[in-house]
């Protein structure tokens, strides 16, 4: 009677996770969105609903069988099309914690995760088509090979390479794409003047983006706190006291930060120090203390802050900063578990567990920067990737949904 009130225990806390990080997408749109202009808001709500269906779909064909192949292996395994019942019946190989359903529904959520943050790094200028494509490749092929070499039983995993919820698992696999696609992809129109300025291109619904930083916070609950696996009370409460932490630092540290550099209370900035801290503490969000929570948090929210202006003056336009949140703040939480955690640095004393996460995040890194290169460059050198400089003046809405999101739009080259 206890193990089957248990299971049944761990397995409801699953399908909460699941629901929670569901709701990250609804945050991903409206932040986008909001940092967007307004001629743009269909276009990106209609990237983030189709990266939903895509990711969960092609999960269900190919993606979960990648992933999770079963077996011995290193590099590549793949255990057939389609997702059905194991021989196990419902359980699944985490000491029967969760139903094999749970499994694949709480894994395909994080999957689209990818493609959704190459979305906001390309927003207002790259072709519908060509964005959807990529997503059926990457989310389809790339993240869950990437994924098995750690949660999967690979290679990574065999090493000891740690990565609790996915700061590079996740986050910095969209991160590599992302870089890949905004030099592809070229600036927005009038975003770097030939004087050598950079003109600032306001999103046009602040109160929006505060709201999906928000309910991304709220979802990351069941983002770190679903990645226990089960519903333990002692380390489902620990990581969601990290993970609250680290997002706190971090909004306090982007704050001071960017405050200490341009004189200015920037709104913008403390949403992105929020998602920083969140990124940074997820590779670990198990492994730390309290203090090692929001000294992870502090640090990724004055990287942000750096980061934004490093970015920049690369010329890379990156509409929402999730270069800087998911790539270069997922690759320091990833660092930080070789640092702060069990056995890190300040543990053990020892460099290995440092060098083990380094190796791991120069492997994922390589992979993600090969595989989107190719992608997007076919589809570039195919039916190219961006959108004609006058779809882009007067808005994707217009051209490619045949809409406006509202009523007064003002289709003209400084809107």
């Amino acid at each position: 009677m206890e193990t089957t009130l248990n299971f049944t225990i761990n397995n409801l806390w699953m399908m909460v996770s699941i629901a929670l990080v569901f709701i990250m997408h609804l945050g991903f749109s409206t932040l986008e969105v909001g940092l967007a202009r307004s001629k743009n808001a269909i276009n990106i709500l209609f990237k983030n609903f189709m990266i939903v269906a895509i990711g969960l779909l092609t999960f269900a064909i190919c993606g979960f069988n990648l992933m999770y192949p079963g077996g011995d292996f290193s590099v590549f395994n793949f255990s057939g099309f389609g997702i059905s019942l194991p021989e196990n019946g419902l359980t699944v190989d985490y000491n029967g914690s969760f139903t094999y359903w749970t499994d694949f529904l709480f894994q395909g959520m994080f999957a689209a995760t990818a493609a959704t943050i190459v979305s906001g790094a390309v927003a207002e200028r790259i072709k519908l088509g060509s964005f959807l494509i990529f997503s059926l490749f990457y989310v389809g092929v790339v993240y869950p090979i990437i994924g098995s070499w750690g949660w999967g039983g690979g290679f990574l995993s065999q090493m000891g390479f740690y990565d609790f919820a996915g700061s590079t698992f996740v986050h910095s696999v969209g991160g590599w794409a992302a870089v890949v696609a905004v030099i592809l992809l070229g600036p927005r129109l009038g975003k770097y003047l030939s004087d050598g300025s950079i003109k600032p291109i306001v999103g046009h619904n602040i109160p929006l983006a505060a709201l999906g930083v928000f309910l991304l916070w709220f979802g990351w609950f069941g983002f770190n706190g679903g990645s226990v696996l089960s519903a333990d009370a002692g380390t489902v409460s620990l990581v969601l006291v990290t993970t609250s932490l680290a997002a706190s630092a971090g909004i306090i540290a982007a704050f001071v930060t960017s405050y200490l550099k341009f004189k200015t209370y920037d709104i913008t900035m403390a949403f992105n120090g929020a998602l920083a801290g969140l990124v940074g503490i997820t590779a670990g969000a198990d492994l730390m203390s309290p203090l090692d929570a929001i000294i992870i948090g502090f640090i990724s929210g004055v990287i942000i802050v750096f980061a934004v202006g490093i970015i920049d003056r690369f010329k890379m336009d990156d509409p929402v900063g999730a270069i800087g949140v998911h790539l270069i703040c997922g690759t320091f939480g990833t660092l930080a578990v070789g640092i702060w955690g069990d056995k890190g640095l300040f543990n053990t004393g020892s460099f290995s567990q440092l060098g083990t996460q380094a190796y791991g995040v120069m492997v994922v890194g390589i992979t993600c920067l090969v595989t989107s290169f190719i992608i997007l460059f076919t589809l570039k050198k195919t039916i190219g990737l961006r959108v004609s400089e006058k779809e882009e003046k007067q808005g994707l809405d217009i051209h490619e949904h045949g809409m406006n999101a509202y009523e007064d739009i003002n289709l003209n080259d400084n809107e």
